[in-house]
């Protein structure tokens, strides 16, 4: 890009308000200087143009033709300006639209909301739930929360968030009466996820035990709760655990995690990766994330040990 040849913006300013309001003196007020600053700014401006741009009469100031079109020019240019600030300070602040799994937003991200309240407390976030994968599509909101194998996406940016792996669980008073035994317990199922149970199984040399049969349930949510409800023992993903254990609802029924190449990642198109308020977002759930998942992989990493 060529190098411009512009008049300094504080004489472009002076100039503009004398021209809107044809007085040197309403300029200085305006402008929170003197009149000789105005009037200085003035005459620095005509030398560069070399043309005056004011007729000074006793009765005010009338622009010359020069004067109009300088005027006209510098009033757009200044509005231009304005208007892109303005337009920054919006994005910075604006209301997000984040499309979230329910499981996700009411295990993780509520409890956590007074946080990013503290944090961000001019960040305003409309939140969408959903137990669809179809209705979590970058496209629908600024970001969506999703389940993915964390792979670079052409014209997405994508952040993992939290490992998926599965654990199960159960009422406490089951394992009153010892180690469970998975082909004589009620085995409950989350229906979005048909092949946990089979997967889980195989993964901890259990490969025997059937799974026909057993509740199913609309959510991984609901399983959890029916099996605190002493109804039988859910899959869990572990990551998402913390406050069925930490309430007692649930305890963990076998020290076998079976990992997953799948995440919970947050996603977002890639036009949108330099917005203020979605960078805000990203940093604070990316460190939320972070350290939910040490305790997470360090209990992990106690029960294998143990195993």
């Amino acid at each position: 890009m060529s190098w411009r040849r512009l008049p300094p913006l504080h004489a472009v300013r002076a100039f503009e308000a004398a021209a809107r309001h044809l007085s040197v003196t309403r300029a200085a007020e305006e402008l929170h200087v003197t009149p000789g600053a105005v009037s200085r700014h003035v005459r620095a401006l005509e030398t560069m143009v070399q043309a005056p741009l004011f007729l000074r009469r006793s009765t005010g100031l009338t622009l010359t033709v020069a004067g109009e079109a300088l005027a006209t020019a510098t009033r757009e240019a200044l509005d231009r300006i304005a208007d892109a600030a303005s337009g920054v300070r919006l994005r910075r602040l604006r209301r997000l639209s984040i499309g979230v799994y329910g499981f996700f937003a009411s295990r993780f991200l509520l409890p956590r909301w007074p946080d990013l309240e503290k944090t961000h407390p001019d960040l305003a976030i409309d939140l969408h739930t959903s137990l669809n994968p179809l209705d979590m599509l970058p496209g629908r909101y600024d970001a969506v929360i999703a389940v993915s194998d964390a792979a670079p996406r052409p014209g997405l940016v994508t952040s993992p968030l939290l490992p998926i792996a599965t654990v199960p669980v159960c009422a406490p008073g089951w394992l009153k009466r010892g180690a469970p035994d998975f082909a004589g317990v009620p085995l409950l199922h989350a229906r979005p996820r048909p092949e946990d149970w089979r997967r889980w199984l195989d993964h901890a040399r259990l490969g025997h035990v059937p799974v026909q049969g057993g509740s199913s349930f609309e959510s991984i949510g609901l399983a959890i709760e029916a099996a605190a409800a002493g109804l039988g023992f859910a899959l869990a993903i572990e990551a998402l655990l913390a406050p069925d254990l930490a309430r007692g609802a649930v305890v963990i029924a076998h020290e076998t995690v079976r990992p997953t190449r799948r995440h919970f990642v947050l996603q977002a198109e890639a036009r949108l990766a330099g917005d203020p308020a979605l960078l805000a977002f990203a940093d604070w759930i990316s460190g939320q994330a972070a350290a939910a998942a040490a305790p997470a992989t360090a209990a992990t990493t106690r029960r294998r040990r143990t195993a």
